[in-house]
């Protein structure tokens, strides 16, 4: 048995230690915003925050989650935006959106310990966040219209 919290409410896990966050998320949880999108961690579309820091969901094991998880779920409400998420809205950065709640927990993570990114800040930190629509461009304009700079 397990004990995670994740968006605040902490939740009894009785699964295997190597079983996915990821799967412990969707199939335990019933929290789906999180995505499977290759397995591997290549692609960010899984993509959550533990204590804040930004990982790959397939590929931390139930066992090895050291703090409290944060999904896109725990990030805003319907009613209660994150800026992020209003700022995704406002740019019109969602096409297909399959790959949009790992970006945004990626780039709130990046927001968190750097407020005031560059271009190049936001390029490195998002690199391996894939959006197969290509809204990259809609994606950087996003988050620096939340940074303190903008």
């Amino acid at each position: 048995m397990a004990r995670l919290t994740v968006n605040g409410t902490e939740h009894d896990v009785d699964l295997p230690g190597e079983v996915p966050l990821l799967w412990v998320l969707r199939d335990q949880l019933n929290l789906t915003g999180t995505k499977y999108g290759c397995g591997v961690a290549a692609c960010g579309a899984c993509t959550v925050q533990i204590d804040g820091e930004a990982v790959r969901s397939c590929q931390v094991a139930l066992s090895d989650v050291w703090g409290a998880v944060t999904t896109i779920e725990g990030l805003g409400q319907p009613d209660n935006l994150h800026r992020l998420q209003q700022a995704w809205i406002d740019h019109q950065v969602a096409q297909c959106g399959y790959c949009q709640s790992g970006q945004i927990m990626q780039a709130a993570a990046l927001l968190a310990s750097n407020p005031t990114p560059t271009d190049d800040d936001i390029d490195a930190a998002m690199n391996g966040n894939l959006c197969r629509c290509g809204t990259y461009p809609r994606i950087r304009a996003a988050i620096k219209s939340v940074s303190e700079g903008a």
